[in-house]
């Protein structure tokens, strides 16, 4: 990477870019004080040429780094030819890309969206029309359960039934037809579920709650519930799907094949959004033209781009990697516990590290890793979460957690 080299010269230091942003931008996020103008793999560099080693991967958006060869050669390849088309009309890269997807999850059909929150709500719709087609719910009564400290997005209908009130506080009136039971509690589930619910929609690892993962079996209690109930098992695996855990998608981790995948961040390899729900042909095949759409889902280049992530995720090499380097990852923090690291949770190259707060905030500590030169990203509390791309090398991620040790040692 270059430094500055491409900077525009009327603002070419981080400070004036923050100052330039203060008043012209929506104050929605509060990010860190880093301006990044290039990356390549694992690093990012900001504006003034500092490179920082990149271990939030944009929330699994970028799970096989900035600017992968494979990925930057299909988009390049599909500019040259046709970026889009909107459904109107077939395109030649659309069924390609279902055939292989639905082949990758293990389900049948496909519905192409662009943002994870996209992919959620047509979740939902597909579920509700699913319940009155399907299952018999009469008209406008269809529940969906949830769990509480999910996060699936922040649309009017999403936060209607998240139990976050900085995302709820002043946006109601909310859309009613949820019921929110703790996380990972299979009887408090099984009393919500009844013949109005037309699924139960869950993370199998909760990614904003502070990557929580569920007990063993409670997966599996899930799948067996909704069986038995007849009602859908929809699964966000937006975050923790396409090879962040250690295998395609998390629930692979309890051998659970849920009714409904919701697929985002990563399948558009950090280039385009792309988003989909991939679900039993019983299940998408309620929807008829006209109920549901998106000019730009599915469209040729988003297509291309997801079709070549599908390509590196078939060989299996980067759910490995996960693996292996997730048990470096584990033992790393694990040896951090009683050294500023108060508990830690980890699957794969996905932590949630919940800091002693007499060292600091989340906020603070990840303040503090990046003056260091290496990024992370808080979240509740005196909580941090590490999620690397799955390119990473094991110097690197050794490198990451020294720092994060020498971190936690000066604040102590």
């Amino acid at each position: 990477m270059t430094a500055t080299a491409d900077v525009p010269a009327r603002a070419r230091t981080s400070a004036d870019l923050i100052s330039a942003e203060e008043p012209v931008l929506a104050h929605n996020y509060h990010p860190l004080p880093v301006v990044v103008a290039r990356a390549e793999g694992t690093w990012v560099e900001d504006v003034e040429g500092r490179r920082y080693l990149d271990m939030l991967a944009g929330y699994s958006a970028l799970n096989f780094g900035h600017r992968h060869p494979a990925l930057i050669e299909a988009a390049h390849r599909q500019l040259d030819r046709l970026t889009l088309t909107s459904r109107a009309f077939h395109n030649d890269r659309l069924a390609e890309f279902a055939e292989r997807l639905a082949e990758l999850t293990g389900l049948d059909m496909v519905l192409p969206m662009n943002t994870g929150a996209e992919a959620v709500e047509s979740g939902i719709k597909v579920a509700r029309k699913w319940a009155y087609e399907v299952k018999g719910v009469p008209a406008d009564q269809a529940t969906i359960v949830v769990a509480a400290e999910n996060f699936h997005g922040r649309t009017t209908t999403i936060v209607s039934f998240s139990t976050d009130e900085t995302a709820r506080a002043g946006f109601g009136p909310f859309t009613p037809g949820f019921r929110i039971v703790p996380y990972n509690d299979l009887a408090a589930l099984e009393a919500a579920v009844d013949e109005t619910t037309a699924a139960v929609l869950l993370e199998p690892i909760q990614g904003e709650a502070g990557v929580i993962i569920p007990d063993p079996g409670y997966l599996t209690g899930v799948r067996e519930l909704t069986r038995r109930k007849g009602c859908l098992f929809i699964a966000d695996e937006i975050q923790s799907g396409l090879g962040r855990t250690g295998r395609t998608l998390a629930v692979e981790h309890e051998s659970v094949v849920p009714d409904v995948l919701l697929l985002g961040k990563a399948l558009g390899g950090g280039i385009v959004p792309v988003s989909a729900v991939v679900a039993g042909r019983d299940v998408l095949g309620v929807l008829r033209p006209g109920e549901h759409g998106s000019t730009f889902g599915g469209n040729p280049l988003a297509a291309a781009v997801g079709t070549a992530v599908v390509e590196l995720l078939e060989t299996g090499e980067f759910q490995q990697r996960a693996a292996d380097l997730g048990v470096l990852l584990r033992d790393g923090l694990a040896g951090l516990v009683g050294k500023g690291v108060v508990g830690f949770r980890a699957r794969g190259l996905w932590a949630g590290v919940d800091v002693d707060p007499a060292i600091g905030t989340g906020r603070e500590i990840s303040a503090r890793l990046m003056r260091e030169g290496v990024l992370v990203k808080d979240t509740h509390g005196s909580t941090i979460r590490l999620a690397p791309p799955l390119t990473i090398t094991g110097e690197e991620l050794e490198s990451a957690l020294g720092t994060l040790a020498k971190v936690l040692a000066e604040g102590a």
